[in-house]
């Protein structure tokens, strides 16, 4: 692809300054039950069981994120977060109208969801990479939201006489839970105070207007911003507002018990709020954030439901689900939404915090590693809207077959069919580093996803840090080193992933420990001075058949593709805001596509190998794939495009002449045009 990073814009973002304080937990209900005793190694696929509420009503969870800020990427994912920041997420407000000139800053562009989407995934950016000219920027615009704010508690894009102009709430719950992750890193009160009246001016705006349309799929955000409040003030009101909304909202839990929810919306068929991606994105935590208010079983339980029919029905092997712009089906072909991409990422972290559960954290590792890197340029200057896992060229194509999205929705570009991706995409890449580790209820810390980062915290008032030093996904070895000045007791819980049979740790000095896949393993010891441990986590390749019976080749919580050449081709130059190097573009192949594999009947496994490479600076590209697969093919005659998009194939063994070769695989999140569902080709 071209260089498309070539040109800084005056006054871009400088590094931040890496400097530390001490991040506390966040402050727990002091007559919480009791840390348990438990021996000093243990595994558990239990989650913890929190069953005592905050000020006698709202359940704690099994998790807390640390404050945000605690956490600093290392390695790849600092490279990573740094070309999120010298990307369109660190500039877009200096060229992109719609947030730069918005109402909620004073402008006159749109009032509605956007500035806050972007203000949500910067501030996440800016404090995880303690980036001091990211903050500065972030801050003042916060403090003109704040300034702005009507004594009634309305943000100022409300309109005044909501009667005759209604105001869709969902950007207000929104804006407030991106303004208390604000607070979250800054413990700025004067937002604070700004959240908590806005809230009452909600609670009150509900009685009048009842939640409709977004807001009233996506009530449960506004739980977030009301469960922060609330465990920081105890004020009664807060929870019959957060019950409000859910008795308002779209029941989830009733529709996933439906049949409607299994099957693909038609191809340019009915858009449906109950069946738009990034709404369902979002409403997997919705039963998670409902229980810890009314401790119903059948909440508790609806994320896993929720993700067992999309993973039935519409599921990908990248881990996400699709959804062109509706919920459209497994076929390897159809789309999946950035937006859902990076809200569904989101809602795992959530759900992992209240319930605790490892598989959730396999998840997480899943989608962050492969969907989410496969939908922006390796330089994070451009975007999709929809990306496909069977996805062979990226073109302004009039004959697709979306179900309801456009001609331009998998061009690399600014704000390729619709522009809420283009403010939402922010969060994925920063949240996910937010939520690496997470405190106990007992004082500790616990490894929910993995990546190379550093986490500070305190237990029993001692200062501490603990780093983990890996290229992992890309190798199967982990080092962790637990750092403390002074002697202190607490647990630190380290989650085994499913498909890590093998998997064993090993304690500075101590013996090689094995540990049991899909569980939390629990380490408790009185950590003196640096504590080094080990971890292994044996990725066995794994080939799985599929829709249609196509395989996929997965390592770890990797899915591989074929390597294509590519050719990029600019386009939309006249457009406003298309300079470079925000501009769009479309990708075709330079090399054949139409390939299948060819795998030893009875032990498919054995016909792939693996080999490394190095991780390269911008780790999620063609060039900087670090694990590269082998593996025998056949090119497929007639195997071709048909709607612009790879032919659908049938579930039977391919016959093809053409000769047996070599085929190169990648990393799915490395490949930006690809193919990953593969016929099986006779050998």
């Amino acid at each position: 692809m071209p260089d498309i990073n070539r040109r800084r814009f005056l006054g871009g973002l400088a590094a931040g300054t890496a400097t530390w304080a001490a991040a506390g937990a966040v402050p727990h209900n002091p007559a919480r039950r009791a840390p348990e005793q438990l021996a000093s190694c243990t595994s558990s696929n239990q989650a913890p069981e929190p069953q005592t509420r905050q000020h006698g009503e709202l359940i704690d969870p099994a998790f807390r994120p640390l404050p945000l800020g605690s956490i600093r990427p290392r390695g790849w994912l600092a490279r990573q977060l740094r070309l999120q920041a010298e990307g369109l997420s660190g500039h877009l407000d200096e060229f992109w109208p719609d947030v730069g000139e918005s109402q909620w800053f004073g402008g006159e562009a749109e009032g509605w969801e956007r500035a806050p989407y972007w203000l949500d995934g910067v501030t996440a950016l800016a404090w995880v990479l303690d980036d001091s000219a990211l903050k500065g920027k972030i801050t003042e615009y916060i403090r003109t939201i704040v300034q702005r704010q009507r004594p009634d508690g309305w943000y100022s894009p409300y309109p005044v006489d909501a009667n005759a102009a209604r105001y869709d709430l969902w950007a207000i719950l929104l804006a407030n839970k991106m303004m208390v992750q604000y607070h979250d890193a800054t413990g700025d009160e004067d937002v604070f105070r700004a959240v908590e009246s806005s809230l009452r001016a909600v609670a009150s705006g509900v009685e009048r207007t009842p939640l409709y349309n977004w807001g009233r799929y996506r009530w449960f955000e506004g739980l977030i911003p009301v469960f922060y409040v609330y465990e920081r003030t105890g004020e009664a009101w807060l929870l019959e507002l957060a019950r409000q909304l859910k008795q308002q909202g779209f029941d989830y839990g009733r529709y996933y018990e439906g049949e409607d929810v299994t099957h693909p919306t038609p191809r340019r068929g009915l858009w449906t709020w109950e069946k738009h991606v990034v709404n369902t994105g979002m409403a997997v935590k919705a039963g998670a954030l409902a229980w810890r208010l009314d401790g119903l079983h059948a909440d508790r339980n609806l994320p896993n439901r929720m993700i067992s029919v999309l993973d039935r029905y519409h599921g990908q092997v990248t881990g996400m689900f699709t959804g062109d712009e509706c919920l459209a089906g497994k076929n390897p072909v159809q789309g999946s939404e950035l937006c859902a991409v990076v809200e569904f990422l989101y809602s795992l972290e959530t759900a992992m915090s209240v319930l605790g559960e490892p598989v959730l954290g396999d998840r997480l590792e899943r989608v962050a590693f492969n969907a989410l890197p496969a939908t922006f340029t390796p330089d994070m200057w451009a975007h999709q809207y929809d990306q496909q896992v069977n996805q062979v060229q990226c073109t302004h194509n009039t004959d697709h077959m979306w179900t309801t999205n456009g001609p331009e929705s998998n061009i690399y570009g600014l704000e390729p069919n619709y522009g809420c991706c283009t403010a939402n995409m922010h969060q994925g890449w920063p949240k996910f580093a937010a939520h690496l580790w997470m405190r106990t209820p007992d004082d500790g810390l616990a490894a929910v996803a993995y990546a190379p980062s550093e986490a500070r915290f305190t237990s029993r008032g001692v200062p501490i840090s603990v780093t983990l030093d890996t290229d992992y996904p890309f190798r199967s070895t982990l080092n962790v080193t637990v750092a403390t000045s002074q002697a202190v007791s607490f647990p630190l819980l380290l989650r085994v992933p499913e498909w890590s049979e093998g998997a064993s740790l090993r304690v500075q000095g101590a013996d090689e420990t094995p540990l049991l896949p899909g569980t939390f393993h629990r380490v408790v010891r009185e950590w003196r001075g640096a504590t080094r441990i080990s971890l292994r986590f044996p990725m066995r390749p794994r080939v799985t058949l599929r829709y249609n019976r196509g395989a996929a080749v997965e390592r770890g919580p990797l899915v591989y593709s074929l390597q294509l050449e590519e050719s990029w081709n600019r386009i939309n130059s006249d457009k406003p805001g298309r300079e470079l190097p925000h501009g769009d573009f479309e990708v075709r192949p330079a090399s054949s596509w139409n390939y299948g594999l060819v795998l030893p009947e009875g032990d498919m496994e054995s016909g792939v190998r693996f080999e490394e490479r190095p991780v390269g600076e911008r780790p999620f590209s063609p060039d900087g794939a670090g694990m590269e697969a082998r593996v025998r093919g056949r090119q497929i005659e007639n195997w071709k495009l048909v709607h612009g998009w790879a032919g659908e194939f049938g579930p039977g063994v391919r016959e093809s002449s053409e000769p047996v070769k070599e085929l190169t695989l990648i990393p799915y999140g490395c490949t930006n045009i690809r193919v990953t569902e593969f016929p099986q080709v006779a050998g």
